[in-house]
C-alpha cells in the first residue's frame, strides 16, 4: 500500500520541458511518461501501473480502451470505413443518430435536433451561444460564478476563472455573471437576486439571450446545484423568454448518475452541449442539442472541417447500445456513488483537524479543504507517488476531484480511496512538522 511510484530515467519527460510550450498543464501535475492504458489503469514507459481517478478530465467515463468500443472501431478501420466526412451523410453517422434517438431521446421524451459542431467542447458552447443570440436578437448572456465553459472567445467570456480569462488577451464582454446556487451560503437563494435584476428597469442588466450553466460545476469546484434551484431557474427563464443552455460537457454522459445531469431535476433545457465522453473512447466529438423551433441556422452558418468524426460515431453508437439500452448501468453508477460518498465522508470525519467537507453527485465528487487551500495539491502529489492519478479543481485548487471511470470495479474504487486516505495521513504528518 505504501509503495512509491517514481518515474525512472527511461521514462524521461525532458523533451516536453525543452520543446513544448509553457502552456502545457496536466503534465506538470503528473510528470510521468505514460505509454498504455487499460480500463482504469495507466501504465508508464517502465511498465509501472497507476490507478486512474482522473478519467481524461471526464472524457473517459467508460475507461481506457474499452473492448466494447475498440473492436467495432478496429473493424471499421479495417474495412476502410470513412474517417473524414465533413457533414456528409455516412453510414456511421446515420447509425449513431438512430441509436441516439432510440436510446437517449425517445426514452426521455426529449424533442431535440442534433447539431454536429467541431470536435471540441468549446466549439459546441460557441455554437450554442451564437444560436441563442441569433434566435433572440439579444447579445447579453448570463453565466455564473465558478463556471467553466471553454477557452475560445465566446466560451471564455462565460467562464469565471481569472487564470483563463487573463489568457484571453483582450476584454471579454456581453456576459453578466451572477452567483451560482450556494455561492452566498446555504440560506440564500441566489435566484432572488436574478429575478430582482430582471424586474428592475434600472438594474443595469440587459435582458439576456440565454442563461448558460452546468448542473454540477466541474472545474469550478464540484458544485452541484439543488434540484429546486434548477427548477426555479427553468421556470424563470421560460416565463421571461430567456433560453436555457445546459453545458453537460463534463457532467453528462452518465457522470452524475443519469445520461444527462439535468434529468434528476426533471427539467428540459432549450439547448444542451455535449462532448468529452460522448465518443466513449476518447476521440474528439461534440454535439449541440436544440429544440426544433430554435433551428434557424442557414446552411453552413456554423461550420468546421472536423464536424464529422466518423470514428467517434462508431464508438459512441456502441456505447449507447451497450450501456444505455436499459437501466442497469444507471443502477451500477448509483451503487458505486453510494460507496464513494460514504467513504469520502468517513475520510473527512477521520481527519477532523483538516476540516474537510464532501460534495457532489453520481461519480463526480469533491473532497473540499476550506482551511488549507493548498492541501489537495499536496494530497494529489502524494497519491501519485503511491500509484494514484487524481486531480484538483476550484478557484484555489481547494478541491480534490474524484472522476473515476463509471465502469470502475468496486475493488479498484475502494483501493483508490484507501490510497487517498493514506496520502492524507502522510500529508497531515508532514504539515505538523512543516505547515503549508
Amino acid at each position: 500500500m505504501n509503495k512509491k511510484f517514481l518515474p525512472s530515467n527511461h521514462g524521461s519527460i525532458a523533451i516536453f520541458e525543452r520543446l513544448e510550450s509553457e502552456v502545457r498543464g496536466y503534465v506538470r501535475s503528473f510528470p510521468i511518461l505514460f505509454d498504455r492504458a487499460v480500463g482504469t489503469a495507466l501504465i508508464d514507459a517502465d511498465g509501472r501501473e497507476y490507478l486512474d481517478f482522473f478519467a481524461g478530465a471526464g472524457a473517459l467515463n467508460y475507461g481506457h480502451n474499452n473492448p466494447t468500443f475498440k473492436q467495432p472501431l478496429l473493424a471499421y478501420i479495417e474495412r476502410d470505413g470513412i474517417v473524414h466526412g465533413l457533414d456528409l451523410a455516412t453510414r456511421a453517422k446515420k447509425e449513431f443518430i438512430e441509436a441516439f434517438e432510440r436510446y437517449i431521446l425517445k426514452p426521455r421524451e426529449l424533442n431535440y435536433k442534433l447539431h454536429f459542431t467541431g470536435p471540441t467542447g468549446t466549439n459546441a458552447v460557441e455554437a450554442a451561444l451564437k444560436l441563442a443570440r441569433i434566435v433572440t436578437a439579444r447579445s447579453n448572456i448570463v453565466a455564473f460564478a465558478n463556471s467553466f465553459h471553454g477557452v475560445s472567445a465566446g466560451s471564455l467570456a462565460a467562464t469565471g476563472n481569472k487564470k483563463y480569462r487573463r489568457a484571453g488577451g483582450y476584454p471579454l464582454g456581453n456576459v453578466t455573471f451572477l452567483p451560482y446556487d450556494g455561492y452566498l451560503g446555504p440560506s440564500v437563494d441566489t435566484l432572488d437576486y436574478f429575478e430582482k435584476l430582471l424586474n428592475d428597469p434600472s438594474s443595469g442588466l440587459d435582458k439576456p439571450a440565454a442563461v448558460i450553466l452546468e448542473a454540477v460545476q466541474g472545474e469550478g469546484g464540484i458544485n452541484p446545484a439543488r434540484f429546486e434551484w434548477l427548477q426555479r431557474l427553468r421556470d424563470l427563464t421560460s416565463r421571461r423568454a430567456i433560453l436555457m443552455i445546459l453545458d453537460d460537457i463534463q457532467a453528462g454522459v452518465g457522470r452524475t448518475g443519469k445520461f444527462f445531469s439535468f434529468e434528476a431535476a426533471e427539467i428540459v433545457p432549450d439547448i444542451v452541449t455535449l462532448s468529452k465522453s460522448l465518443s466513449a473512447i476518447g476521440t474528439p466529438m461534440s454535439l449541440v442539442l436544440l429544440k426544433p423551433e430554435l433551428d434557424v441556422w442557414s446552411p453552413g452558418a456554423h461550420s468546421g472541417t472536423f464536424r464529422g468524426n466518423n470514428l467517434a460515431f462508431v464508438t459512441a453508437r456502441a456505447a449507447l447500445e451497450t450501456y444505455w439500452a436499459d437501466s442497469k448501468f444507471e443502477e451500477e453508477i448509483a451503487r458505486k456513488s453510494a460507496i464513494l460518498a460514504e467513504e469520502l465522508k468517513s475520510i473527512a470525519k477521520d481527519f477532523p483537524s483538516l476540516e474537510l467537507s464532501v460534495r457532489g453527485r453520481g461519480l463526480m465528487y469533491g473532497l473540499v479543504s476550506q482551511k488549507h487551500h493548498s492541501l489537495p495539491v499536496h494530497i494529489s502529489r502524494e497519491a501519485l507517488r503511491r500509484g494514484l492519478v487524481i486531480e484538483t479543481c476550484g478557484g484555489h485548487n481547494e478541491v480534490l476531484k474524484f472522476l473515476t471511470a463509471l465502469t470502475i470495479a468496486e475493488a479498484d474504487l475502494r483501493r483508490g480511496l484507501s490510497i487517498v486516505r493514506d496520502s492524507i495521513g502522510a500529508v497531515q504528518d508532514s504539515m505538523e512538522t512543516s505547515p503549508p
